[in-house]
Order: C-alpha cells, then sequence, then structure tokens
C-alpha cells in the first residue's frame, strides 16, 4: 500500500489531481455544466496518460464539479449541478442575510468530509458493498424514488397538498417523450422538440434561475447585500458548524456512499435523502430552509460521498454508478483496463493508485475549493445588478444549450422558467416540482417493471410490497413523510388541545381564493390531459403516468375543498413593475430566435443590452453605461469563446459569420 501511495504521490499526479480539482469547479460552478460533461470534455486528454494516472486526472475533475455545483446553488439560487438541489434550500438564504462566504466555506468542508469518506468505503468496502448493490431490483428503485420524494412533507409542511400536486406534475413532465420502458412516443403533441423529453439540467435552471432573473429585474433591491467588512473564508465558524453537526456529516456522508454505490442513483437522490434525514432529525431552533448550515453541510457530504461510492460498482462490477462513472469507464476501456472483480487482484496497482489519489484530489479541493469560493463570491456580490442580470441570463442561455447542442430546449428551460415564476407566486413551491422531474424516470423504470413482474405471477401486491429491502425503505418513507407532522398529530390526540378553542383564522380576499381556484384548475387540466392521452398508449408506456395523473385529480379535488371551506389561499403577489418582469423572457426568447442568425455572440449581446435597461432602477452617467454595456459584452464573447474552442460545444456562428 505504500508503494501505491507513494505512486499516487508523484509529482506528475498530484498536478493531475490539482488541475483536476480546479478544472472541475470551475466548470461545476457554470449553470448547465454537469460533472459528466465536464468529465466528457476532458476525457481525450488522458488517452496518451498511464492508465493509474488518467484515472486520477478524471476523478479529480469528478469531484470538483460535485463540489462545484454549490457555487450558483449558493450564490445564485441555481444549482450548478443536479446533485447541488438541496443546497439551494439552506445556502441561497443564507447569501441573502450576508452569509453567502461562511456558506461557501461550510460546503467545501463538508464536501471534503463526505469525499473523504467515500473514498474511504472504496478502499475498505468495495467488494462487500457493490453485492449489496445488486440486492437492489426495480421495486426497490422504485420505493427509492418515492422515499426521494417524502422530502416534500419536510418542504411543504405549510401546504403540503400542493407541495404534492407539484411532484405530481413533475413526475408526468419526465414522462414526455419516448418512453424508456416501451418506446412509445407520449405527450409530445406531434412536436418533434419533445420527442427526447424534458431535458433535466435545463428544467432545473429555468425552474430555479429564471425566477429569481424576474424578481431582480423587477425591483431596484440588490441581488445579495454585501458584508460591513471583510471577513475572510470565516473559517473557525464553518468548523464550528461542521462540529455542531458532527452526527449530521457523518451519517451523510454514509447516505452518499450507499446511494452512490446503486447503480444508475447518483448525487442528486443522495443530497436530497440526506437533507431529508437532517431535517427530519433537526434538534436546534434553527429551523431547515431558512438558512440553516446543516442544510448544506448534509448536501455537499452527501454528493461528495457518492463519487467514491459510485465507483464501487464501476470498478469491481464493470457497472456504473453514476453518469460521470459511465465516461470514466469508457476512457478505461480504451486504455485497455478492464473492469470487474478480478480488477483489484491483476490491476491492484491503477486500482490502488487511483484511489489514493481521489484522497489527495478530495484533500487538495479544500485550498482550491476556498480560493475559487471566495473570488465567486465576491464577484456576485460586487457586481452591479445590471451587470449580474445579463450575465446570468446568457449563462443559464449557453448552459442550457450545450447539455444536447439544441436550442428547443433553451425555450423549453425559459418556458418552465414563467412557469415556476407564477407557481410560486400562487404557493406552488418549484422544489416539489423539480424533485418529481427529477426521480421521475427513476420511479418509473422500477414501477413499470416491478407491475410487469407482478402481473406476469398473478401476485402484484407481493411484488411491490413481500420484498424484506422494499419494506424497509417504504418504512422510512412513512417515517420521513409523517415527522413533520408529529407536533399536529399529537394535538389530535390530546384532549385539552382537543377541547380547546382555536381562534378562527381571516379568511383570505376573493381573489387570492380565486387566483388559486385558477391554477388548481390548470393543475387538473394537465392530470385530465394525461388520463385521456393514456388511453390511447400501450399499458407498459400508460400505467405510470396514468396513475400519476389519477392521484393528482384527487389531491387537487382535496385541495380545492379544503381551500373553500377553510377560506385560505396563498397571498403572495407579485412585486416591482410588471413591465420589467416581462422583458426578462421576452429578451431571452427574442435572443434565442436571434442565435441561429446572429450567432451566440451577437445574440447574447442584444439580449444582454434589453436586461441591462431593464434592470437598471438608478439614472447613470454616459461613461458609467459605456462602461457597463463593454464590460458585460466582453464578458459574453468571453464566456462564448471559452464554451466554443475550450469546451468544444458546436454553438451556432450565424448566418454572417
Amino acid at each position: 500500500m505504500l508503494d501505491f501511495l507513494l505512486s499516487a504521490l508523484t509529482p506528475f499526479n498530484v498536478s493531475l489531481a490539482l488541475l483536476g480539482v480546479a478544472a472541475g469547479t470551475i466548470i461545476g460552478s457554470i449553470p448547465g455544466l454537469t460533472a459528466t460533461m465536464a468529465v466528457a470534455v476532458l476525457v481525450p486528454i488522458t488517452f496518451a496518460m498511464p492508465p493509474d494516472s488518467a484515472l486520477i486526472l478524471l476523478g479529480a475533475i469528478y469531484t470538483g464539479a460535485i463540489y462545484g455545483g454549490a457555487y450558483a446553488a449558493i450564490l445564485l439560487n441555481t444549482p450548478g449541478t443536479p446533485s447541488a438541489i438541496a443546497t439551494t434550500f439552506d445556502g441561497f438564504p443564507m447569501a441573502k442575510r450576508g452569509d453567502g462566504d461562511l456558506a461557501v466555506s461550510v460546503a467545501c468542508l463538508a464536501s471534503v468530509v463526505g469525499g473523504l469518506v467515500g473514498a474511504l468505503a472504496l478502499l475498505l468496502l468495495s467488494p462487500p458493498l457493490a453485492n449489496a448493490a445488486l440486492a437492489f431490483g426495480p421495486v426497490e428503485y422504485f420505493w427509492l424514488a418515492i422515499f426521494g420524494l417524502s422530502l416534500i412533507a419536510a418542504l411543504s409542511t405549510g401546504d403540503f397538498l400542493k407541495g404534492l400536486i407539484g411532484a405530481a406534475f413533475g413526475l408526468l413532465i419526465s414522462t414526455i417523450g419516448i418512453s424508456e420502458t416501451s418506446a412509445e412516443v407520449r405527450f409530445t403533441f406531434g412536436s418533434q422538440t419533445l420527442l427526447g423529453g424534458v431535458e433535466i439540467v435545463s428544467a432545473l435552471i429555468g425552474l430555479y434561475c429564471i425566477p429569481v432573473l424576474i424578481d431582480l429585474v423587477a425591483t431596484p433591491a440588490r441581488h445579495l447585500e454585501p458584508a460591513e467588512q471583510t471577513r475572510g473564508f470565516r473559517l473557525p465558524e464553518a468548523f464550528g458548524a461542521l462540529l455542531r453537526n458532527k452526527f449530521n456529516v457523518i451519517r451523510s456522508s454514509v447516505i452518499g456512499t450507499l446511494v452512490g454505490a446503486l447503480p444508475g442513483a447518483g448525487g442528486s437522490i443522495a443530497g436530497l435523502v440526506a437533507y431529508s434525514e437532517a431535517r427530519r432529525s433537526n434538534k436546534t431552533s434553527e429551523p431547515y430552509g431558512k438558512g440553516n448550515p446543516g442544510g448544506i453541510i448534509a448536501t455537499e457530504s452527501a454528493n461528495n460521498a457518492t463519487v467514491g461510492g459510485g465507483f464501487i460498482p464501476t470498478l469491481v462490477l464493470g457497472i456504473p454508478g453514476t453518469p460521470p462513472d459511465a465516461v470514466i469507464l469508457g476512457a478505461l476501456l480504451v486504455q485497455g483496463v478492464r473492469t470487474g472483480p478480478a480488477l483489484f487482484a491483476d490491476g491492484s496497482g491503477v486500482v490502488y493508485t487511483f484511489i489514493f489519489g481521489l484522497f489527495l484530489a478530495t484533500v487538495l479541493m479544500l485550498p482550491v475549493g476556498l480560493l475559487i469560493g471566495r473570488f465567486a463570491y465576491r464577484a456576485i456580490v460586487q457586481a452591479p445588478k445590471t451587470a449580474l442580470v445579463p450575465v446570468v441570463a446568457f449563462m443559464t442561455v449557453i448552459g442550457a444549450f450545450a447539455i444536447r447542442n439544441n436550442l428547443s430546449d433553451v425555450v423549453l428551460m425559459i418556458g418552465l422558467g414563467v412557469i415556476g415564476w407564477i407557481a410560486g407566486r400562487r404557493g406552488f413551491s418549484v422544489s416539489p416540482i423539480v424533485l418529481g422531474l427529477i426521480l421521475g424516470r427513476i420511479a418509473e423504470q422500477g414501477f413499470v417493471q416491478s407491475w410487469t413482474i407482478g402481473d406476469a405471477i398473478g401476485d402484484l401486491w407481493g411484488q411491490f410490497f413481500g420484498r424484506p429491502l422494499s419494506m424497509g425503505i417504504i418504512a422510512l418513507t412513512v417515517l420521513s413523510f409523517l415527522y413533520p407532522f408529529w407536533p399536529q398529530i399529537r394535538r389530535l390526540f390530546d384532549r385539552r388541545s382537543r377541547d380547546a378553542r382555536q381562534p378562527g383564522l381571516p379568511s383570505a380576499p376573493v381573489g387570492a381564493i380565486a387566483k388559486d381556484l385558477i391554477a388548481f384548475l390548470a393543475f387538473g387540466g394537465v392530470a385530465l390531459i394525461v388520463v385521456v392521452q393514456s388511453a390511447g398508449l400501450n399499458p407498459e408506456a400508460a400505467v405510470f403516468p396514468r396513475t400519476v395523473a389519477i392521484g393528482m385529480l384527487v389531491l387537487v379535488v382535496l385541495a380545492v375543498v379544503l381551500m373553500l371551506v377553510q377560506r385560505k389561499a396563498s397571498k403572495r403577489g407579485p412585486q416591482g413593475s410588471a413591465v420589467r418582469r416581462s422583458l426578462v423572457p421576452i429578451a431571452m426568447l427574442g435572443g434565442a430566435a436571434l442565435i441561429p442568425i446572429l450567432g451566440f455572440a451577437l445574440a447574447g449581446i442584444a439580449m444582454a443590452l434589453v436586461l441591462v435597461f431593464a434592470a437598471q432602477h438608478e439614472r447613470s452617467s454616459g461613461k458609467a453605461w459605456t462602461g457597463l454595456i463593454l464590460g458585460v459584452g466582453l464578458t459574453i464573447v468571453l464566456f462564448t469563446f471559452g464554451f466554443r474552442y475550450l469546451l468544444d460545444v458546436p454553438l451556432p456562428m450565424g448566418l454572417f459569420s
């Protein structure tokens, strides 16, 4: 082992680990550029390297990209990568109250701990964990997805039914396109654009980032308030938060390792499950979702632990644990390395050198992550809103395009963003919608396969509820759903609370009730359309969306009845100028339409000019305007150059190129 450790610590491998972490962190911090893309873009440069060095570089890129997603989640309320979804829940509220620097440092420390735990499991527990992963069948994956959805109970305790309806809506969105279980086209209404379904990352960008941009443009308030004084990395406070959450960070790291070892699960599920468990077991007075560092610790330690956990089935079984692992597995095959049970014996030099290199990359992530995070925080806080809005808007457009090189994804991203903003005004949080969208495909595959097997053997009940592992996951799911409501449940059985008269709550205005009713009817209409459309599909393609749609209809009816009886509705209305709000999607759609004509850079600059004027609430001198426009234009040109020539994204050049 000492020889393998020394091999990992050669100057060449240390340099690769350092460069890989830095490159992965920067790429992962840009909305739309996932860890998979970061690894895939940089794979070709590893073909001339020794296998162990190539693995170290790719593992370092993967590790850095997973952590880098926390920057956008904390500072822009937009997950840089899908695994950072739950980081937005407490990271952005911390940034809004002036603790964005502390949030970045906490995320870095938690990521390092999670990464070390995952790498340790890869070193010591690879064969047994790989064998345990094989025990998961389709029904266990289905219940695991439902367990992930149990986070809705924690996120929506104020309006649980709206959370469930939003999750069902997200599940239905995930079924658009060609069915992965039967290859039948569903819910595209003849559109060629929707054949490939709704791309998850572009949908995340739209649902999380576009509403922030709309509200930012509509009001004169700053995006983030700058700190009164320079406070550096705030490492003592970050270490203190980690020590207070020591059980949280260990539990979340173990969850991330175990979920990462399940082929296909990934960091998004690990982060959501860890966040749900952390919130369920919270004993502090500071609630989750309002800026509790424990939420960041849970998510970031879990999703970074999936790096080591995902390599377990990849190396031991030859089955990729996560999408980036699939890319890395392909790179290994190109180099002639055959993964499988014999690899740890026959190729021990490659495997153990890589594992120690993964430890090295995780440790290097601490200084690299803190330095880049500090730079990102200062840049976001100090940037004027008139510069921040157009640059972030362009990043969302180019990021959504880069995933599949498809302008239709940009249009869908903007459309979903508008839907998310409208839904937020009526009390429908976008987080349950995102949960349903991410977990939908895993849930459908497990549900349909289990339903098919159960129907063939004539025992649907036994197939879904007869396996011990499934029953354990179901028990955890029920506990996770009910725990946030335990105080209300106790009051139902408390005679004094039950007999005490509750003062009447003021009724919501008629206008608010009418708007909520329209929102419920819109969701109900979507469910009815799915039920009708499912009638023309084959059973395998129809069973999951029809089941979800029927459940959604029941929830809508129940929510409408409760609203009319209790006369409670969302009172959150739009703020600021309606004209400025409307300019955000209009400018972004106009920019997308101009891309085939002018190319990405010129179309982006045209879009940015509109957004600069829309975000300007104070008078500025001509010199300031000139500097602002030149700075934004130069930034857009540099981003375009980087995507086209460094990341090799085939951006449209335009008719005038």
